[in-house]
């Protein structure tokens, strides 16, 4: 008589998978730092000035989806948290390209150099940037677990990806109101 057992072993095509993904997320990383910081803006107009309001709609839904899959999780409503994972990555999507496009129409926005609130600016947006770099992987690898029914493994993967996740959708609001405060609008 055999006793199975379980081993959290990768099944073959996760190496690659995974390879895939980290590529993705260094090219989308270089490209957002290239359009940011290299890449001139194409108009100098209002138009499109709603983009940044609209992003951080956009993160604080996904905020709250990521909530409300948290809760679903938590009661093993597998289809209901399920629903609201997709939500919040369509969230976080839509805010990706409204980002990307408000950068690509109007590049950067800096905070005034003697504004209140700077020095508590500064090291919020450098969090956020440097966690958003690191929660696109990881975003990416626990829907790629889950969808493949590598539960086991997007379990592990998820009690990391979502408390990251949901710090950068949190934080981009928060950074969105702190500028919009300090430039007067």
């Amino acid at each position: 008589m055999t006793v199975a057992t379980t081993t959290s072993k990768p099944r073959p095509g996760t190496g690659g998978a995974i390879a895939a993904i980290l590529a993705i997320s260094v090219a989308a990383t270089l490209f957002l730092f290239w359009l940011i910081y290299v890449h001139p803006a194409a108009a100098t107009s209002a138009q499109y000035a709603f983009l940044p309001a609209l992003d951080a709609v956009m993160n604080g839904l996904a905020a709250v989806s990521l909530l409300i899959g948290y809760t679903f999780i938590r009661a093993k409503r597998i289809k209901q948290h399920r629903a609201a994972m997709i939500t919040a990555f369509v969230f976080s999507t839509l805010f990706l390209a409204g980002y990307i496009l408000h950068h690509a129409l109007h590049g950067d926005v800096r905070y005034p150099l003697h504004a209140a609130g700077r020095m508590f600016y500064l090291p919020l947006l450098a969090s956020h940037i440097i966690l958003a770099t690191v929660a696109l992987p990881l975003v990416l690898v626990t829907f790629f677990f889950s969808l493949t029914g590598r539960i086991p493994q997007h379990r592990k993967v998820a009690r990391w990806t979502f408390p990251l996740w949901l710090y950068v959708s949190v934080t981009g609001v928060v950074t969105y109101m702190m500028l919009r405060l300090a430039l007067g609008y």
